[in-house]
């Protein structure tokens, strides 16, 4: 094996870069060194550098910036990052940017060389697979990555959704509505059937509704005419336009304004539109998929969605149910993430402990498969040997008959409790508790005024 590989490292402290670039050339490597940020990409500029070595903790700036900014402007550059003792939170932050590994300070020298040496390794199989994929059709592997994997299973109930999802792929003008809790993949489910219908060749136009400001809602879906409203700086069109024959995929249905429902009812019955500001109207071909971890039959009682817009919606319906009623989707699950952050993370002798499965069979899982995905990265991240163990997956509290959201609950109730638990466990930092959430804070605070929730520690 050859050693031609280039290797930078930044970091302030002068006599680390200088001991690690003495290092680098000692085991047969190219070396650049700096000691500011400045410097570093200044030599990125220059340097043809296949690794960096890069300290995020930087005086004056953040180095998950710094990482951020090298990750999207050299796409091929690896990088190791650098963490002094008790910053493991950047540290995953960084994996989750791009980061290839991560040393700890203080290390020893034979931990720097093993870390470059399956660096190097890892960017030769990277080469051998890029050869290897000119050589072959893309198509199916381009079809692959917009859909993703994380929805599989074994139980008897997503083989069923499944059959759900591609019955309904074979009907590409009927709407359908998928509900379940958060987490579950009803997005995945969503793009299964669009990518596996006649449509799947346009856009998959993925919404949030509860992203999206009151004020802009109408204009996000069906677009603007230039100068109708401060703002409106140039023609615009909207999710419904830009959906034309293809699918527009409606998430978090039930957070909708109800002064907009009837407008989106119009334009999926007539498939018609308006943009704001302009009277001519639009013809549009379009499917829509809608979304809601909700209980929308209660919401209709309550006169919060309308009835006239479920039932154009709710053509097809297809509910996806927690993990915790399907505990046996729990290790192929598992086996999966192990295996898809295993690769990402250049840990390929990576295993299991035959208790893990054991553990999280007994664990509730509030936040569903989404929940497992993000524990599973965040061990495969911190290991350090070949076995994953249940160490490795850390629950904050053991589910009991008082704690464990009860299976009667409407999704409403559940809802609820999930707000106040992640507003207690981030001290109602709203900020804190959405991104905890998956959500905006717009969305959590319109949350929080539907439910009636207020940040009072008693809460």
């Amino acid at each position: 094996m050859e050693n031609k590989i280039s290797i930078l490292v930044i970091d302030d402290e002068k006599s680390f870069t200088e001991e690690m670039q003495e290092l680098i050339q000692n085991l047969g490597f190219k070396a650049f060194i700096a000691n500011t940020a400045r410097q570093g990409l200044n030599i990125l500029k220059c340097q043809a550098i296949d690794l960096l070595i890069l300290d995020i903790r930087l005086p004056g700036v953040n180095g998950l910036d710094i990482l951020k900014e090298v990750k999207e402007t050299y796409t091929n550059l690896e990088v190791i990052v650098v963490s002094a003792h008790g910053d493991m939170e950047s540290v995953i932050r960084a994996m989750r940017l791009g980061a290839l590994d991560y040393l700890r300070k203080p290390f020893r020298h034979v931990d720097f060389q093993i870390a470059i040496e399956r660096t190097q390794k890892f960017l030769e199989l990277n080469k051998k697979l890029q050869v290897m994929e000119e050589k072959n059709s893309l198509i199916s592997k381009a079809l692959g990555e917009k859909i993703e994997r994380g929805f599989i299973g074994e139980s008897q109930k997503i083989q069923e959704i499944l059959g759900l999802a591609m019955t309904a792929s074979e009907f590409p003008d009927t709407n359908v509505l998928i509900t379940g809790e958060s987490g579950t993949g009803k997005e995945n489910i969503a793009r299964i059937i669009h990518y596996s219908s006649k449509r799947k060749d346009n856009l998959f136009c993925a919404v949030n509704s509860s992203a999206i400001t009151e004020s802009l809602l109408e204009s996000e879906f069906f677009g603007h005419k230039k100068g109708s409203f401060t703002g409106a700086i140039t023609d615009k069109k909207g999710f419904f336009e830009v959906s034309d024959q293809g699918t527009l995929f409606l998430d978090e249905i039930a957070d909708m304004p109800f002064s907009l429902q009837a407008k989106i009812l119009r334009a999926i019955e007539e498939k018609k539109i308006t943009r704001v500001g302009e009277t001519e109207q639009i013809k549009v071909n379009f499917r829509v998929i809608a979304a809601t971890n909700h209980d929308i039959d209660q919401l209709v009682r309550e006169k919060k969605f309308r009835l006239d817009l479920i039932h154009r919606l709710n053509t097809l319906h297809i509910h996806i149910p927690p993990l915790r009623e399907r505990t046996e989707d729990i290790e192929p699950l598992l086996n999966h993430f192990v295996s898809e952050f295993a690769v990402r993370m250049n840990k390929p002798r990576l295993k299991i402990d035959k208790t893990v499965v054991g553990m999280l069979k007994k664990y509730n899982f509030p936040g569903n498969v989404r929940e497992l995905k993000n524990m599973t990265e965040r061990a495969v991240i911190l290991s350090k040997g070949d076995l994953l163990t249940v160490l490795d997956f850390p629950i904050k509290t053991s589910p009991s008959p008082t704690d464990s959201i009860s299976e009667v609950m409407t999704m409403q109730e559940q809802e609820v409790r999930l707000l106040r638990q992640a507003l207690r466990d981030h001290d109602y930092n709203q900020k804190a508790a959405a991104e905890a959430l998956g959500i905006t804070r717009d969305s959590l605070i319109r949350r929080m005024k539907k439910h009636n929730i207020r940040i009072k520690k008693e809460d």
